[in-house]
């Protein structure tokens, strides 16, 4: 199948691969991990952990454990043939999928341990009787942290069904809005830049 492409095809693939993989760090995943998504995304038919393995020049204990990984966070599906006995992967093809599993994961795997773990450390502040002015202060930038974080949960739960729904004129609307953002606040952009 491999030989029956262009060398543009062949390029582009992997160009492509090695994107997804340098873009690891912003999802929050490893970048073996992203690079058997990103194989398995640009893939029209399924494959299987040899042929991934092979492509990727990765070893076999290394694709298992990405595979199983990338099937947790529902980013690839397994597929079977009549006849075979190798497991066959193929990716969700369907952007809107991608980034709405992804953005949920980032949430629950970050964001809401970090949360509890800030409430954890304000626990210990209810317990004391007395707090010093700088026990005080404290608690309070704590509150604050985690007041943005529950902000940021509420708002990202917000955004999902829109994203699910592949809602891009709301979207567009939502950015608009974001980018008039010294209109809303009755300042202009060059202040607004500095706060």
């Amino acid at each position: 199948m491999d030989s029956d492409r262009s060398q543009t095809h062949k390029e582009a693939l992997e160009q492509f691969v090695l994107l997804w993989g340098e873009m690891a760090s912003a999802w929050g995943i490893n970048r073996t991990m992203a690079q058997i998504h990103a194989l398995l995304y640009a893939e029209a038919d399924p494959l299987d952990t040899d042929a991934i393995m092979k492509q990727l020049d990765i070893s076999r204990g290394n694709a298992n454990m990405n595979l199983r990984n990338l099937l947790q966070w529902q980013l690839i599906h397994k597929v079977h043939f009549k006849g075979s006995r190798k497991d066959y992967y193929t990716a969700e093809k369907e952007v809107w999928n991608i980034v709405a599993t992804i953005i949920r994961e980032r949430q629950q795997r970050e964001v809401a341990p970090i949360r509890q773990n800030l409430n954890e450390c304000l626990q210990l502040f209810e317990e004391k009787e007395e707090l010093s002015p700088e026990e005080q202060d404290f608690r309070e930038r704590i509150e604050n942290f985690t007041e943005f974080l529950e902000m940021f949960e509420r708002f990202t739960e917000a955004l999902l069904p829109y994203i699910n729904k592949r809602n891009l004129k709301f979207l567009k609307q939502l950015v608009k809005l974001a980018e008039m953002k010294h209109t809303i606040t009755g300042s202009d952009s060059s202040s607004s830049e500095t706060d």
